[in-house]
């Protein structure tokens, strides 16, 4: 299949399940909790504030299947176990990271038109 078949508003493509990964709360800030470099789980955890131990396990599992995460098991006692982005990883950082600005810019505004709403409702 080729690029240009791909449409992630068809109901069955393929790139519908990826921008629903990297779209996720938790792949966002895993992806970013990764930019600076290898990290072992627990660096990730203390990072990703809130997330569960299940969630963030099974978001580590799908960002590995998806070829954005490596994951590293160094042969110690006890095991060392280490994530890394990939190549295609980083690449997703360089849209990422102006989301993850344009949040904290635009939050005030968010936060005024969430109130507003919820006083009229």
């Amino acid at each position: 299949m080729s690029t240009l078949e791909y449409s992630p508003y068809a109901a069955d493509c393929p790139s519908r399940q990826l921008l629903d990964r990297i779209g996720d709360r938790w792949s966002v800030l895993t992806i970013g909790a990764l930019a600076d470099g290898p990290r072992r789980y627990s660096a990730i955890a203390t990072r990703v504030q809130g997330v569960s131990q299940k969630m963030l396990t099974q978001t580590l599992r799908a960002l590995e299947r998806d070829g954005l995460v490596t994951r590293t098991v160094f042969p110690e006692i006890p095991p060392h176990v280490e994530y890394e982005l990939t190549d295609t990883g980083r690449s997703l950082r360089t849209v990422l990271v102006p989301l993850e600005q344009w949040a904290i810019d635009h939050m005030d505004g968010v936060a005024e038109a969430r109130s507003g709403y919820d006083t009229r409702g």
